[in-house]
């Protein structure tokens, strides 16, 4: 099933592509409204997700970059043992796998991972993301929903 790392490949193009695009065209912290409930805004996140341990002294980077060269593996690994049929799980795995590497990518060469994407209901906001946060979150929720709903239709 490694058929499906071009899956990986173009979220880990798209990923790049739009957070050079963000990084060039805005301004960091400052909102661009795009519509009432989606702005555009630049942040840098030395954390995971939520910013969770953004504020430790640096450590956290090393940290986030060994964990996602080990969870990438086990992916790659996961995704050559799965059996021809199971095409929901291999494009989740693919989908988690493009966006562990596009934020690796901005670990090791920033330090940081640039997020650009802001959602928000009135004053309540959504912490702001990127593509590759868009691709491990839909693949997680396929991995989850086919494993509870579909896993013996796919595999059978």
């Amino acid at each position: 099933m490694l058929k499906w790392l071009w899956l990986s490949a173009a979220v880990i193009l798209l990923d790049q592509i739009t957070k050079l695009m963000a990084s060039a065209w805005l301004e960091e912290y400052v909102q661009y409204p795009v519509l009432s409930w989606f702005n555009l805004a630049l942040t840098h996140n030395t954390g995971a997700a939520f910013s969770f341990l953004s504020d430790a002294a640096g450590w956290q980077r090393w940290f986030f970059i060994v964990l996602s060269i080990v969870v990438s593996a086990f992916i790659l690994v996961w995704l050559k043992r799965l059996r021809p049929g199971e095409h929901w799980t291999a494009a989740a795995l693919a989908l988690i796998l493009g966006g562990a590497i596009g934020n690796l990518i901005d670990r090791i060469a920033y330090g940081h991972v640039i997020d650009f994407i802001q959602w928000h209901y009135q004053q309540f906001y959504w912490p702001t993301f990127n593509i590759a946060d868009s691709a491990i979150s839909v693949g997680a929720a396929i991995l989850i929903i086919n494993s509870l709903f579909f896993q013996k239709r796919e595999s059978g």
